[in-house]
């Protein structure tokens, strides 16, 4: 197994095709379809389902893509500690969004010293980092699509871990959240947060009681018992006395990275962080 294999299956994983990877890794089709046959053939295990308008992942391609992705993670920051990178990178990030992505920045300053990180705050649904504005979005995304072009750049999304939204209450009660809220009262965000661009697409009929733009206000009417809120999961895990309500069919939370194609130095060694 090859590191070259592995970024082939990422690829394809990420851009949803063989074609589509191709274009991303700067070769022909034939040679991914290649590569991931060699691989499979390898593994004793096929890592894809292919059909005639799509590629998905198998369940053994779903088990595989963590792992790839870690050793191609770790053989970037093996690289970037003999080569760090300097220079400037400008992330812009939803409010709401709650990653760890702090974590990232710390990481990323004791990797590259010499590289200066610009955070600003831009709204959700701001998926195209603007040449004067930001190198890079931090957003929360609605679908499976991985790459999007615009006139002036073609955009590359990169996806995160995904986690789940989640419904927290006051303390005590049952773990489980009812499937139809629109019987709740709720706090939700302002328009442009990420966390009500994901609840308005997954609960469109909820009725929204109070809205603050602050997490630390809405845990505090929520633990009060004035409203429950829907949150991910790892926002609302900084709540402990809050308790937290899954649903049954839990709605998807993915984060991504927005960016332009064939990323600066810089630009990559955010990126590394944040995946």
């Amino acid at each position: 197994m090859e590191l070259r294999q592995l970024a082939v299956v990422v690829a394809v994983a990420e851009e949803g095709g063989f074609t589509a990877a191709a274009q991303r890794l700067r070769t022909v089709q034939s040679t991914v379809s290649t590569v991931v046959r060699a691989l499979e053939r390898d593994l004793g295990t096929p890592l894809f389902h292919r059909t005639t308008h799509r590629v998905v992942l198998t369940p053994a391609g779903e088990a595989f893509m963590p792992a790839a992705r870690a050793a191609l993670e770790a053989v970037a920051r093996a690289r970037a500690a003999v080569s760090p990178v300097c220079g400037r990178v400008r992330l812009g990030v939803c409010p709401g969004l709650l990653a760890d992505w702090h974590r990232a920045l710390a990481a990323l300053r004791g990797v590259h010293p010499g590289l200066v990180v610009e955070v600003r705050q831009v709204r959700a649904g701001d998926a195209a980092p603007a040449e004067s504005t930001v190198d890079v979005v931090l957003t929360e995304v609605a679908g499976g699509a991985d790459r999007a072009a615009v006139p002036s750049a073609e955009l590359v999304t990169t996806p995160l871990p995904r986690e789940e939204l989640v419904l927290a209450t006051a303390p005590g009660g049952s773990p489980f959240a009812p499937a139809d809220l629109s019987e709740l009262s709720l706090v939700d965000f302002p328009p442009g947060w990420a966390i009500r661009a994901a609840a308005d697409r997954a609960f469109p009929c909820r009725r929204r009681s109070l809205e603050v733009d602050d997490l630390a206000v809405a845990a505090g009417l929520v633990r009060a018992g004035l409203a429950a809120c829907v949150l991910p999961a790892s926002a609302a895990s900084r709540f402990a006395d809050l308790t937290v309500r899954r649903f049954d069919r839990p709605p998807p939370w993915q984060l991504a990275a927005v960016h332009r194609g064939d990323p600066s130095p810089a630009v990559a060694a955010l990126l590394a962080q944040l995946g």
